[in-house]
């Protein structure tokens, strides 16, 4: 299902970053980065939240609003009941809605809001996601204590949050239109292969999005999936070219790739994983060019793996969901 919007913008955005998203090549880019995974809180879990905090703290002294200015907060996480982003935004005290959409988050956020502004019900809507390693890790897999060895295959939950702002007020970009995606089943049950699970979902909503717009990847300057990491970016790309005769190579790339430097950041394995991958790239790199014209429209397909740790000890199948959304340089 596919929306075009008229006049919704984004105003501002800001990206909190953890250590290893430091040390990557998007480093400059990023609003506040951490030298260790705690800052200076006593779990994971709180180290989570406050992420969630920055972000909000950091939109709001970059756009000078005020709460009041508020009319909805969309947001969501990978913890349960989606506890980093309840607890990081409370203190706002403005309409919210929860939302999960496991690593797809970001651009589900989008959607909602973009939605609601479509409707000029509400005028300004702060979307917010984030994700810790250690704290996906321990609900997920294991906790990283335990020591068990992690494949090749196995992407690396980046640690951030982002706020973004959407708004009816024009701005230098634009939220063009989005595409809703569907959940994939394909027979997929490896926790530890999430390029595998999520790439076919990347490629369904890419065919429904280029089919319902009349486009093809030719009319974006970019084109980016959200955490697939370097296996799962080339079954993309060679899924598209052998069935559907689509040829991303020349303006296709994935977030859990260009977050890291894989050659370097040996830890991070396949690549960038959880909600706050794709975000960090969108909302800083890839939101920059857009400012300085040098992308004029950029296609953002947010992949993410619907499972739980339960049904995975019970052999079950992990299915998977992308959304997309097309940004403009105004």
């Amino acid at each position: 299902m596919t929306f075009k919007y008229d006049n919704v913008y984004i105003k501002e955005t800001a990206t909190i970053a953890g250590p290893y998203e430091k040390d990557g090549p998007l480093k400059k880019y990023f609003d506040k980065t951490y030298n260790d995974l705690y800052f200076k809180e006593s779990s994971f879990e709180l180290a989570e939240i406050k992420l969630v905090k920055d972000a909000l703290i950091m939109l709001m002294k970059k756009t000078s609003l005020k709460k009041e200015d508020i009319d909805l907060i969309v947001g969501g996480d990978l913890l349960n009941q989606i506890t980093a982003t309840t607890y990081g935004s409370c203190n706002v005290g403005k309409s919210f809605i929860g939302i999960y959409g496991a690593c797809s988050s970001s651009v589900l956020g989008m959607i909602v809001g973009s939605n609601f502004l479509d409707s000029k019900r509400v005028e300004n809507v702060v979307t917010l996601v984030s994700s810790h390693n250690m704290s996906s890790e321990k609900q997920f897999r294991n906790p990283t204590e335990y020591g068990s060895p992690r494949p090749d295959s196995a992407t690396f939950t980046a640690t951030g949050a982002t706020a973004c702002l959407l708004s009816l007020e024009k701005t230098d970009v634009k939220v063009e239109c989005a595409t809703l995606g569907r959940i994939v089943d394909m027979n997929q049950n490896d926790p530890n292969d999430m390029g595998k699970v999520m790439a076919p979902s990347a490629i369904d909503t890419m065919k429904v999005h280029f089919e319902e717009t009349g486009r093809s990847p030719k009319d974006y300057d970019l084109i980016v999936t959200g955490d697939l990491g370097k296996y799962g970016k080339e079954i993309v790309i060679e899924y598209m070219l052998d069935t559907y005769k689509v040829d991303l190579k020349d303006n296709y790339n994935d977030c859990g790739v260009m977050l890291y430097d894989l050659a370097l950041q040996k830890e991070v394995k396949a690549g960038g994983s959880g909600p706050a991958c794709s975000a960090l790239v969108t909302f800083s790199y890839i939101y920059s060019l857009l400012k300085e014209k040098k992308l004029k429209r950029v296609l953002v397909v947010a992949t993410g793996a619907l499972f739980s740790p339960t049904l995975v000890y019970q052999k079950q199948n992990i299915y998977s969901i992308a959304h997309a959304i097309s940004l403009e340089a105004v």
